[in-house]
């Protein structure tokens, strides 16, 4: 699975008894609490459960079933408490109100604005064809629209979060700051191209209505709704992705060597950062599916800037999102996206390692 397959948030219109917004809140602060004190227990529950099998303490399963059972839960978690808080936010950000944010944009600001509204905006590989129609035909520019449709999958809220929390926020924050700058500078690159020539001629001939933010205003108890229906419907399509991408992480953590890892992914190299690339694209994963992958490549020694750019083929290059995106774009335009943003990707690596490393 790509990412969160949503076209636009589903908005709640029901009208909300004003005397119910306290005990909505005082139920979100509780649950909000019980997660917290139920995370703190997340170590010893893991221990305590490897404990139950039959193994010696310190083999290679024992390690990876450690792993697993903390992983799972943990990763699991920090997802939900993300989706949730992260779906109140969308709430201010419908997918007409983001094209109507974009449209008559002139490039520069433009992809600026672009790359940073697809941090926290509905965006996936099945919503492409859609949103990318309407972003075109709304009047926003070519590389605009290739901004945002980099920035989306690949430096969004849930890849943030789970960094944040499976590996710090010193990575974290690098990760954001070369993301956005990878999804600027292409978009701004392809802009510079001219290309519009080059999509679909059904795509070129579109016409959208005009661009109108819905007015409508709702209450602390909708948006809180908004929330849970958005952990209801994104965790509840990713969550066999994640832990089969933490199911690989764990076989990794205990049976990968060090040496091969240090080998395949280490930065002593320079063909490793590309290899990384290409080995990324062929995959089908998300930013919560892949990242327990990351962490457990980087506890063997992988360089941190081939892991990155791993992480970052997979979100942005696979092929599924290619074969979409093909329904809008041209094969022309899309080598032409493909080729600008893995060149991004590689520098990142690259530069990651030599900082980093």
């Amino acid at each position: 699975m790509k990412c969160r397959c949503q076209s636009e948030p589903t908005i709640i219109k029901e009208s909300t008894d004003k005397n119910a917004s306290p005990r909505w809140i005082a139920a979100t602060l509780l649950g909000v609490a019980l997660w917290v004190v139920l995370y703190a227990q997340l170590a010893p529950f893991s221990e305590w459960i490897v404990s139950l099998f039959p193994l010696e303490k310190g083999t290679r399963l024992s390690e990876a079933l450690t792993f697993f059972f903390y992983d799972t839960p943990k990763v699991l978690m920090l997802l939900a408490l993300i989706v949730f808080a992260m779906g109140i936010i969308r709430s201010f950000f419908s997918p007409e109100r983001t094209r109507a944010l974009l449209a008559g944009k002139n490039e520069g600001l433009g992809n600026i604005a672009a790359a940073c509204l697809g941090i926290v905006t509905p965006f996936c590989s099945c919503s492409a064809v859609p949103l990318f129609i309407g972003f075109v035909s709304a009047g926003v520019p070519l590389g605009v629209t290739f901004s945002f449709l980099i920035s989306a999958p690949m430096v969004n809220e849930v890849a943030l979060g789970l960094l944040f929390g499976l590996v710090g926020w010193k990575i974290a924050m690098a990760y954001l700051g070369l993301g956005l700058g990878v999804a600027i500078a292409a978009g701004w690159v392809i802009g510079r191209f001219h290309l519009e020539d080059w999509l679909e001629d059904w795509v070129k001939n579109a016409r959208a209505g005009a661009v109108n933010p819905s007015s409508e205003k709702l209450t602390a108890v909708d948006r809180i709704k908004e929330g849970l229906a958005a952990v209801r419907e994104i965790v509840g399509k990713v969550w066999p992705w994640m832990i089969a991408g933490i199911a690989a992480g764990a076989f990794i953590h205990g049976y990968a060597p060090a040496e091969l890892l240090a080998s395949i992914m280490g930065k002593g190299a320079w063909w490793t950062v590309p290899s990384a690339v290409l080995i990324g694209v062929p995959m089908y994963s998300n930013a919560a599916g892949i990242i327990p992958v990351v962490e457990a490549l980087l506890g063997k020694g992988a360089a941190l800037g081939t892991v990155l750019a791993f992480m970052m083929s997979v979100i942005a290059l696979s092929l599924p999102e290619f074969i979409i995106l093909r329904k809008v774009l041209s094969l022309r335009l899309l080598v032409v996206y493909f080729s600008v943003v893995a060149c991004g990707i590689l520098t990142v690596g690259y530069l990651f390692n030599a900082v980093f490393g």
